[in-house]
């Protein structure tokens, strides 16, 4: 309500200015005995004279220094009346007042009156003492709301959020699935509390650690937890709010940060998204960014310089390691780089265990089940898992998550929103075959990963979807699962072609297509699992503004690049001819799934797995049993 006030204020101060300089030049001009004595009719100076001339004119009041005359004159044309008529004289008339005198007309002058130049000079004090206090009022107003040009002076000041104690309400005990990473970070708080256990043996506190990880893997819940732990002042701010516009700007907050961060030592920093301002120097199209530069430069001085930091550790984040300054890495910089990865099957049960505390779980819930459904999630993936399925349990109006709620929050958490059902049509029958296709080909490689679930309900983009879990923690993939995965990925495509014949391809396969072939390629040129040899002929793929410049250089020959172009097709045709052949030799099974598929809508693996088994022999998969 206050801030209505200020507003409605604000639009008020105009319309009073100008409402007062209306007043005053309606006062000015009517203020005095002109006002009084206005005439309502004019005549013009030639009339007048006539009228002088012949008699009719019996009074004048001269006004405005004799430029304006009030004259009562007899008008014959009504009735020999008596009038009141105002004219302008003109400047120069001397015989006028002769002549007036001559005719023996009562003639009176009258001076102007002084209250109109005093009006004038308020005014022009009253306008500027307005608009200075209109601005003031505005200046303070933005202050007082937190940004604006109430700030205009504090540009150079650092915006760090600053607790004496933080209290984030994290500690190490609610971050799970990064064990390792929270085991460097607890040696860094207890060098905060008990550092005389490390200088006793010559050991000094570590300057910095760098969290690197891909988003949503937990590096600032790591920090929180930190500062939660610590019990020492604590900075936080993001490498965005060092740059600005003007340069040297972010050096000045750089500076200011590390001012107050050494007022009150030993303390921690915390520098989130640290890309934002540690990025390559002098690379770019064009150069390099001044300001950011120069950010960098005064960020590296402050944290290892001459001068130096005693009892000041830096606690920074990202997910883009590559593209920060090799000097900004360095040790005495950033003594430690702390991985934080995506959890394994162990951490995402812990993780899973850490968010299900204030979730009411159904008893049948199993919380291994759920990790192994979900690999590749990271942390902030697995507790927006555990929100879906609670708000799906609150809109069914159930009273605990079940394992329906969580597989539909999986999928919607993959796949998308789910669609409509499609109707049963010709449509619906070749998705089904394409779906089967994928399916019966996953489930025969022995390589290949096991079927989860097939169905044909839309989700995001898809008409129809397979779904496969891996069997195991995979780190290392051999040549036989890649090329197992992209058979499976053709046994969409090839229960088209085998069924409905070349003519009623879809482009169902286009997401297919990409997969396979972005496998292919990797197989030929980095993991040498071609005919060309053990050979590495593509890197990871650089930056433009890493100084790569604009056109990436070729590493190898034209004849080469014939010849990776000839492996990738060949790997693709010989999986092509694998999955087509699967489809020939099972189609039995496969028209038994599909009528089943179009009836159900979704079938299970296991399910899928019993009636593959009854018309052929399924290859035996390991399964990974965790050690917990």
């Amino acid at each position: 309500m206050k801030l209505s006030w200020r507003i409605i204020l604000l639009w008020t101060l105009p319309a009073l200015v100008i409402g007062f300089f209306l007043w005053q030049g309606t006062f000015s001009s009517a203020g005095g005995d002109l006002g009084r004595n206005t005439a309502s009719t004019r005549m013009t100076y030639g009339r007048f004279l006539e009228y002088l001339d012949t008699g009719r004119v019996t009074a004048v009041d001269l006004y405005e220094n004799g430029r304006t005359a009030i004259v009562e004159a007899v008008d014959p044309d009504l009735d020999n009346r008596l009038q009141r008529l105002r004219v302008d004289l003109p400047t120069n008339a001397p015989e006028l007042i002769a002549k007036l005198r001559e005719s023996e007309v009562t003639l009176d002058a009258h001076p102007p009156r002084k209250d109109g130049a005093i009006w004038g000079l308020l005014g022009n004090l009253v306008f500027p003492i307005l608009l200075i206090a209109g601005l003031f009022f505005l200046f303070r107003r933005s202050s007082n709301i937190g940004g604006g040009p109430g700030q205009a002076m504090n540009f150079g000041k650092s915006r760090a959020r600053f607790q004496m104690e933080a209290k984030t309400g994290v500690l190490f005990d609610d971050v799970a699935g990064v064990e390792e990473a929270k085991e460097e970070l607890k040696e860094v708080v207890t060098f905060l509390k008990q550092p005389e256990r490390f200088t006793a043996v010559g050991a000094r506190i570590p300057k910095g650690a760098l969290l690197v990880g891909p988003p949503g893997t937990g590096k600032t819940l790591l920090a929180k937890a930190i500062a939660g732990e610590a019990g020492v002042p604590f900075f936080s701010i993001s490498g965005s709010e060092f740059v600005e516009m003007f340069v040297g700007v972010g050096a000045s907050r750089v500076r200011d940060l590390f001012k107050k961060a050494k007022e009150n030592a030993p303390c921690l920093i915390f520098i989130d998204e640290i890309d934002a301002v540690g990025r390559q120097r002098g690379a770019g199209i064009g150069g390099g960014n001044d300001e950011r530069e120069q950010t960098l430069n005064q960020l590296l001085t402050e944290m290892d310089g001459f001068e130096g930091n005693t009892g000041i550790i830096i606690i920074a984040a990202t997910n883009r390691p590559d593209v920060l300054d090799s000097a900004l890495l360095r040790p005495g910089r950033f003594d430690r780089q702390v991985i934080v990865d995506a959890p394994d099957l162990k951490g995402r049960i812990g993780i899973l265990e850490v968010h299900a505390r204030n979730k009411k779980l159904a008893p049948e819930i199993s919380i291994e089940v759920i990790a192994r459904r979900t690999p590749g999630f990271t942390g902030a993936d697995l507790a927006n898992l555990l929100n879906e399925a609670a708000i799906l349990t609150a809109r069914r109006r159930k009273e605990a998550i079940t394992m329906a709620e969580v597989n539909d929050a999986v999928d919607r958490v993959v796949a998308g929103m789910e669609g409509t059902p499609l109707v049963d049509s010709k449509s619906k029958r070749l998705i089904a075959y394409h779906e089967i296709g994928h399916a019966i080909v996953g489930t025969l490689l022995k390589d290949h990963d096991p079927v989860q679930k097939v169905t044909l309900i839309p989700r995001g983009q898809a008409q129809g979807l397979t779904w496969f879990t891996p069997s195991e923690e995979q780190g290392l993939i051999t040549r036989a699962q890649l090329l197992a995965r992209i058979s499976g990925a053709l046994g969409g495509r090839a229960a088209e072609e085998e069924v409905f014949g070349d003519a009623e391809v879809t482009t169902g396969a286009g997401g297919d297509l990409q997969q396979l072939t972005s496998i292919a390629r990797q197989m030929v040129t980095r993991y040498g699992m071609s005919d060309l040899g053990s050979l590495s002929l593509e890197g990871q793929g650089g930056e433009v503004f890493l100084g790569g410049g604009l056109m990436s250089r070729a590493e190898y020959s034209e004849e080469i690049a014939f010849r990776i172009d000839e492996q990738v097709k060949r790997i693709a045709e010989h999986c092509h001819q694998e999955a087509r052949q699967i489809i020939r030799e099972n189609r039995m099974v496969i028209d038994r799934l599909v009528d089943l598929l179009i009836e159900k809508e979704t079938i299970d693996g296991e399910e899928f797995r019993q009636i593959v088994a009854e018309y052929t022999h399924v290859p035996e998969k390991e399964q990974y049993v965790p050690q917990i």
